[in-house]
């Protein structure tokens, strides 16, 4: 396995070609994907597209990605968490997708501040950004337990919105110096 990070619970470890049913049976769930895109991700679309993607991004950007999530003490697959970069030098995007049976545990505030240490400390970066949609609380709850503060509220259209679009798109972010003041929430 190669490992990414490690937090008190979780192993994050970069995908493999062989991890298609892993995301499969992620993007399946119609209450994981609410937020996103509504519906299910079509398994072609993952082994075409987004798999490939993730592969892809460990090259093109090194140390950044989306990675795989696993409990330690039982292996289990319970999502992934990512780093992604944005247009902004020294910015990363941080974000993440749980399996509902790891919904409520805490694991998306734990890999998230993880994630952002690793921004920051091993990347080097300047500014962990994030965003959802306004009508997410429960995502920005975690964004806001993980040392993230709320910026601003903003509009995007979509081709086909979904429900709660009309109330916007809201960022959270965490630039360096906050953090090294010890700013986490």
């Amino acid at each position: 396995m190669d490992t990414y990070l490690e937090t008190g619970r979780l192993v994050l470890r970069r995908f493999t070609a062989g991890d298609v049913e892993l995301l499969v049976e992620l993007d399946a769930d119609p209450e994981v994907m609410r937020y996103l895109t509504g519906e299910p991700t079509p398994r072609d679309e993952i082994e075409r597209k987004v798999l490939p993607e993730i592969l892809a991004r460990y090259e093109t950007h090194p140390g950044l990605g989306t990675f795989a999530a696993h409990e330690k003490s039982s292996g289990r697959f319970v999502g992934w968490f990512g780093l992604q970069p944005t247009g902004e030098a020294g910015t990363v995007d941080v974000g993440y997708r749980l399996n509902r049976a790891a919904w409520g545990q805490g694991y998306a505030t734990e890999g998230t501040r993880a994630l952002i240490d690793q921004a920051f400390t091993a990347l080097g970066m300047t500014r962990v950004v994030a965003d959802t949609m306004a009508v997410n609380t429960r995502s920005r709850r975690v964004m806001a337990k993980s040392g993230l503060r709320f910026v601003r509220v903003f509009h995007v259209d979509f081709d086909e919105p979904l429900p709660g679009t009309e109330y916007g798109e809201v960022e959270y972010a965490l630039d360096r110096s906050t953090w090294e003041a010890g700013g986490r929430a």
